[in-house]
């Protein structure tokens, strides 16, 4: 696949913001269907040559020079734990992604092409595959005139089981002047991957703060707007929303978007946070009127947010 079509993805932002999203199918050497936000790839590539690491991560297969750089090189089959174990001949291209401000390639079979779709026909995996699958989504698509299941890859959690997160705050973000008020204050963490929310969660606890999850943007409406409909301010029953950009059913700048339209929550404390890069996000920030926006996965930064609202918080008390 030519790195032509994936070369305009800065052009596709017109999307963000639209609750619309587009993915890259492609497939792991069987018939099942995977995909990834087009927004978190940089390019496809043919399989490179790269050194292998001898004692890494079995999901590691090395490491290789892009643009100057070393990344590692991740066997995406074995990562999400597919039967059979790797992809080995069926190997074809590697897709380079940018998360959590980090680039790395994963191993991947054939490439199909990319859908434009809409972020309310993307469903949140099956309760019945348990806590231990690695998808964040599915969808539906049609694929040469028959309806296929598409499976949309949690990276975030392939990324955790490899890469050790640190959850410790600095010392010196600490605030002792304000940082014992956190106490009994609660926090909404809207994020459709559990493990980027455990992050997030991990990382507030420490300061004695509730936290409240909602897997997308529907389900944290909802609830907002549960709170609206029995009479009472959002911004009195929590303190402030980190949300992801890209999620299920609703994205988090609609999610926003909805939030600041609404004069009953209108003004709630926001921060957009997710693994996205580009930039774009500035824009968008502006454009839906969030409060801040910071890239995953930062303990420190999430940290003095949280402190930033506090300190408007105690003045407006």
């Amino acid at each position: 696949m030519s790195n032509g079509v994936l070369s305009s993805v800065d052009q596709r932002t017109k999307l963000v913001g639209e609750n619309r999203l587009e993915l890259l199918m492609f497939q792991l050497g069987s018939r099942h269907i995977f995909a990834m936000n087009v927004f978190k790839i940089k390019e496809v590539i043919n399989i490179p040559k790269f050194n292998s690491m001898p004692g890494s991560h079995q999901n590691l297969k090395g490491v290789m020079n892009y643009r100057g750089s070393a990344i590692p090189i991740i066997d995406i089959r074995q990562a999400i734990k597919m039967r059979g174990g790797s992809i080995g001949s069926d190997a074809h291209n590697v897709i380079i992604t940018e998360y959590n401000r980090s680039v790395q390639g994963f191993i991947i079979g054939k490439v199909m092409n990319i859908v434009n779709t809409s972020w309310d026909t993307i469903q949140p995996p099956p309760s019945g595959m348990g806590k231990t699958n690695y998808l964040t989504a599915i969808t539906q698509v049609d694929v040469q005139g028959k309806s296929e299941i598409v499976e949309i890859i949690d990276v975030e959690k392939v990324l955790a089981e490899i890469i050790d997160y640190d959850i410790s705050i600095s010392e010196e973000v600490l605030d002792a002047d304000i940082v014992n008020h956190f106490k009994d204050k609660k926090v909404l963490i809207v994020d459709d991957s559990s493990t980027a929310r455990k992050q997030v969660r991990d990382t507030l606890e420490q300061l004695g703060i509730t936290i409240i999850e909602r897997k997308n943007g529907a389900e944290a409406l909802a609830l907002l707007k549960e709170w609206a409909d029995a009479g009472k301010r959002a911004s009195d029953e929590i303190l402030m929303m980190f949300t992801d950009a890209e999620m299920p059913e609703m994205d988090g700048y609609m999610l926003t978007s909805e939030v600041r339209n609404d004069p009953r929550m209108h003004d709630l404390f926001i921060t957009l946070n997710t693994s996205l890069s580009g930039s774009f996000n500035d824009a968008m920030v502006e454009k839906v009127g969030c409060d801040r926006f910071i890239s995953k996965f930062q303990p420190d930064m999430l940290v003095e947010v949280a402190q930033q609202r506090l300190r408007q918080y105690l003045s407006e008390s």
